[in-house]
């Protein structure tokens, strides 16, 4: 893939050299403009057509990906944002509110990375502390409480693993969470649109059905945590992200997801607004669905899947 994408970048730059000297030098070189631009969207269909999960991970990881708060901003209406798990403190990289999907009141809970570096400061790159995940969960009882779906957004690189989260309880938060979402009385659905990593994922990941963008992975930790335990050498994850099962469509034909998002050719930022509308609608079809489930064929149906994935 890095090949092809240099030579994706060699033969850009000789077509914008091309195009000025069109429009400087008035010398008519259409043909090769147009032939230069056939060459490269081929390459860029080749390379778009046969990535290895390492590619994928370099995409799910892209700092131009979007992130959850695009997809609120876009899907949602009058999202209003809630703070605080109300014990220790607020959490900025879980993001978690009531917003309307078609008329519907829902909740929505959200790991959310940076947009620019002092954004991802403050968002600790995405990675919750267990202040985060007991957010997550009051706003899951909170929503129980007054029958509204849920719907959450997983991205993240894992957990904060520092030495303050250890000793707030972050094994105890997350663990709590997986508990508690397997019996919560209304329909959830997650989403993994970027990275989906170990137990902080999992933690928004107790769902009816979890989708994934095509381009997102989903796994027990990172290819270099993996290659670290495995073969003692972080660089090796390349190879590990080969063998780990990781990409959407290896997690589809496993069983452990429901649904892939297409992503178009560069990747979701590329077309944001098909994505977006296509992903809206599938939400929507899906709450629909539940709507005919009793609270009893919701939750045992939510048990059940995960019983059988990982039986």
């Amino acid at each position: 893939m890095l090949e092809k994408e240099a030579i994706v970048k060699k033969l850009e730059k000789q077509l914008e050299e091309l195009k000025d000297l069109s429009s400087k030098e008035g010398i008519n070189v259409k043909q090769e403009i147009m032939l230069l631009e056939q060459k490269i969207d081929k390459i860029k269909m080749e390379i778009w057509n046969n990535l290895e999960p390492w590619d994928r991970v370099q995409i799910a990881r892209s700092a131009n990906r979007l992130t959850a708060l695009d997809y609120i901003e876009s899907i949602f209406d009058d999202f209003t944002e809630l703070h605080g798990d109300r014990l220790y403190g607020d959490d900025g990289a879980i993001v978690g509110g009531i917003a309307f999907l078609d008329g519907r009141p829902v909740t929505i809970i959200a790991e959310q990375k940076g947009r620019n570096t002092k954004e991802n400061i403050s968002r600790n790159f995405g990675m919750p502390n267990p202040e985060g995940y007991r957010k997550a969960l009051r706003l899951m009882k909170q929503a129980e409480k007054f029958h509204r779906p849920i719907i959450c957004f997983v991205d993240t690189p894992g957990a904060y693993c520092g030495l303050g989260a250890e000793e707030r309880g972050q094994g105890e938060a997350i663990a709590k969470n997986l508990m508690e979402m397997s019996a919560l009385k209304v329909p959830i659905l997650s989403i993994v649109i970027g990275e989906g990593g170990s137990g902080g994922a999992l933690a928004l990941a107790v769902a009816n059905e979890v989708w994934m963008l095509e381009n997102s992975i989903y796994s027990i930790l990172s290819p270099e945590g993996f290659a670290t335990i495995l073969w003692k050498d972080s660089k090796k994850a390349e190879q590990a992200s080969k063998v780990m099962k990781i990409t959407a469509e290896d997690l589809q034909q496993l069983g452990l997801i429901e649904k892939v998002i297409a992503e178009p050719n560069g990747g979701v930022e590329n077309d944001r607004e098909v994505v977006i509308n296509d992903l809206k609608e599938k939400m929507i079809s899906f709450f629909r669905q539940t709507d005919q489930l009793s609270v009893e064929q919701i939750t045992n149906l939510r048990y059940e899947k995960f019983r059988k994935a990982y039986n």
